[in-house]
């Protein structure tokens, strides 16, 4: 079988490439990718987890968490975000941000979400773009509220996050510069968010997470602060929104489980398991081996590259039974859609689960008979697997 798993023009057309990567699963789980430079294409539950889970050996901070390879100079810089860190530094660094995401805080939201996506829903009558009428503008929203920005801003986020996220795409990015461009909107806006908050304190994330730690005394430096808001921009946003729209792009392709939820809308939170399983919002993730090793049965290199394939690693039959099959109901689900645990699991898992819960339990609720009116486009992406358009009919 001929196998490229990075071809952004597959994942424009069709998605992840499902049946390569469902024969690499079976025949060669630790595929030697040839690109430039080549790859390890880490496809199995279980190697994901070990790779997720040693950070040691596998390291997100080397050549970054990125599949594409960047210069030494923007490393550097890219290094200071907590993606691109591995501990002790991402420990550090995350126990500060951990303060604006402590269960309490992202409960506490569940009444809030609760009116956004009324409030979205009210908006929306007859013919309508699922993405960027509901699934973009959700997330968008919290993002507004976590950071206590004016809700006016989102369509700024909105821009920013596209630019950067959606650099091969032709939509979003008419330059390779744009995404850089993007970033430096993003840390502008940041130090002002910063700056109105020493001046003026409210209680919100940006104001917990300039203010010094209450047990240790550090707090983050200016632009540790900005890079963490250029990443709660993109990951708080784009999983959400791409996990909304491909969950109801999945839900129209198989209407019996849309109609199990509309009969019990209460199946919600099971469903959003299942649709970060099914959809794997987040497609791969970048290490670089740190020592000679063993993965697979593979002999791996000390500065070999080694990428993870969530979107792979979701549907590995050995750990879901009919692993093929979308169940909104699965129970257990022990999908891998933010991350195989380890030091970079997703900080916002507990919120991003909660706004999908909410989002599709009011759907079910208020359009019974929602419908897909015409065809779903894909973001040219290896990275998001991500939908541009989704037209519908609210009903």
């Amino acid at each position: 079988m001929h196998i490229n798993l990075v071809d952004q023009d597959h994942y424009a057309t069709s998605g992840p490439p499902h049946e390569q990567l469902r024969w690499l699963r079976a025949n060669d789980p630790v595929y030697r990718h040839k690109d430039e430079p080549d790859f390890w294409a880490v496809t199995r539950y279980e190697d994901v987890v070990h790779v997720s889970r040693h950070s040691d050996l596998f390291s997100s901070s080397r050549k970054l968490a990125l599949f594409n390879e960047v210069t030494e100079e923007q490393r550097a810089l890219q290094r200071l975000m907590m993606l691109n860190q591995d501990p002790p530094e991402h420990t550090r660094r995350r126990s500060l941000v951990n303060r604006g995401f402590t269960p309490r805080t992202i409960g506490a939201l569940e009444q809030h979400i609760r009116d956004i996506c009324d409030d979205l829903l009210d908006k929306c009558s007859g013919e309508a773009d699922f993405v960027t009428e509901v699934a973009a503008p959700l997330p968008l929203y919290v993002i507004c509220e976590l950071l206590g920005a004016p809700v006016t801003d989102r369509d700024k986020i909105f821009n920013w996050s596209n630019r950067m996220i959606g650099a091969q795409d032709p939509d979003y990015a008419s330059s390779p510069d744009e995404g850089g461009a993007a970033a430096m909107e993003v840390y502008a806006y940041a130090n002002q968010l910063a700056a109105q908050r020493r001046a003026n304190p409210r209680d919100d994330i940006v104001t917990k997470l300039i203010q010094p730690d209450e047990k240790s005394g550090e707090t983050l430096g200016e632009d540790e602060f900005d890079l963490f808001v250029l990443l709660l921009v993109v990951a708080g946003n784009e999983t959400t929104r791409n996990a909304a729209s491909g969950g109801m792009l999945a839900l129209f392709e198989h209407p019996e489980q849309w109609q199990r939820l509309v009969a019990d809308p209460g199946l919600a939170g099971t469903a959003s398991d299942e649709i970060v399983r099914w959809v794997s919002p987040v497609n791969l993730f970048r290490r670089t081996a740190t020592a000679d090793t063993v993965l697979g049965g593979q002999q791996i290199g000390e500065g070999d590259k080694v990428v993870v394939f969530y979107s792979s690693a979701n549907r590995d039959t050995s750990v879901f039974p009919d692993a093929e099959v979308f169940d909104i109901g699965r129970d257990p689900n022990p999908h891998i859609g933010f991350g195989g645990g380890g030091a970079h699991f997703c900080l916002g898992n507990h919120l991003a689960k909660l706004e999908l819960r909410v989002l599709f339990e009011q759907l079910a609720r208020r359009y019974p008979r929602l419908r897909q009116t015409g065809e779903a486009r894909r973001l040219r992406s290896n990275f998001i697997n991500g939908i541009k358009e989704l037209p519908v009919v609210m009903g």
